[in-house]
């Protein structure tokens, strides 16, 4: 994700200071590429830039995020945000009282299909929304390396956190706060085959419902993402595998269904890149409310928590200041 990160930087005005990194190969690689220069930690780094860019494993993300705001250094993390709802709210109180923007990279707002589909919602055409369906399965990342954080919970938090905190975001981005989280987990079923997947209920403030489905358990290198958003008015689709980037199919009172289709455009930039490119346009303030706020990321670290929560101990699980 360094790597990611590092090249969408180069897609603005932006000047690649420099990096830390625990591999040395890849600090050598983006070094080469970009011109940065290598930092020994992210103390002798912090000093010399007006922003860091966070993307290590999430258990680090909150003492680094404290140690930038500390320095008066703006921040950009990778989701998820922290491993703790008290570790996020220490995180935000931070960055207010250093009076430095933490802006949180949770990436999928920014995929055309998904940024499309929430624009759909938000000008009324499919109507009051009342169920988001969501999917993401892959593979498990670095499936062959027991020793990888990914496969440590107390740093990764898993797949229900690392993967499905993605869809628990767009969930609340498109259908509002939610009060009522429930879950189901399965893993390793299989003895030979890596297994492990889940599916989440959502309820909304607003009386949406969302369905979110995630997995580590497909072959490599598969990789499947899907949505669907119902509204009272029509229907807005991402089929998985779809070369139809977006359908929005309308409910006709007189003949048969209205389909009005968005095609991929193979054009389009890097999602990451445009990720990158809005937060920079948040630090330099040519855009006043970023797409993403700090908030947001600290409530998908909260629902997806309280849908690990549900997984384990079989019951829905509330969320603060929900009714119950």
């Amino acid at each position: 994700m360094g790597k990611i990160h590092a090249s969408a930087w180069g897609a603005t005005p932006a000047q690649l200071v420099g990096l830390v990194s625990s591999d040395p190969a890849s600090a050598q690689q983006i070094a080469a590429q970009t011109g940065a220069k290598i930092y020994e930690s992210l103390d002798s780094l912090i000093y010399d830039v007006d922003v860091v860019d966070i993307c290590t494993p999430t258990d680090l993300h909150h003492g680094m995020v404290l140690q930038a705001a500390a320095a008066g250094k703006h921040i950009v993390c990778e989701k998820p945000l922290a491993r703790s709802n008290a570790q996020t709210r220490e995180m935000i109180a931070a960055c207010d009282r250093a009076g430095v923007k933490l802006l949180v990279a949770q990436v999928v707002r920014f995929f055309p299909e998904y940024a499309r589909a929430k624009a759909v919602v938000d000008s009324g055409e499919i109507g009051r929304v009342g169920v988001i369906r969501l999917t993401r399965c892959s593979f498990k990342p670095a499936r062959n390396d027991p020793s990888s954080w990914f496969h440590d919970h107390a740093r990764s938090g898993g797949m229900m956190f690392d993967l499905m905190i993605h869809d628990f975001d767009y969930a609340r981005w498109v259908g509002g706060d939610v009060t009522t989280v429930y879950a189901k987990h399965v893993i390793d079923r299989f003895p030979d085959a890596p297994g492990d997947y889940a599916l989440a209920i959502l309820t909304h403030a607003s009386g949406a419902m969302s369905h979110v489905e995630g997995g580590w358990a497909y072959p490599v290198p598969m990789f499947r993402t899907a949505l669907e958003i119902a509204g009272e008015r029509g229907l807005i689709e991402h089929p998985a595998a779809s070369s139809v980037a977006l359908g929005v199919h309308l409910h006709e009172t007189s003949t048969s269904d209205a389909s009005i289709a968005v095609p991929r455009n193979p054009v389009l930039e890097d999602p990451y890149t445009t990720q990158i490119k809005h937060f920079y346009d948040v630090l330099n303030a040519t855009v006043s409310v970023p797409r993403v706020t700090a908030q947001d990321g600290a409530a998908a670290v909260e629902i997806a928590l309280a849908a690990i929560e549900s997984a384990q101990t079989g019951r829905p699980v509330h969320l603060k200041g929900a009714p119950r």
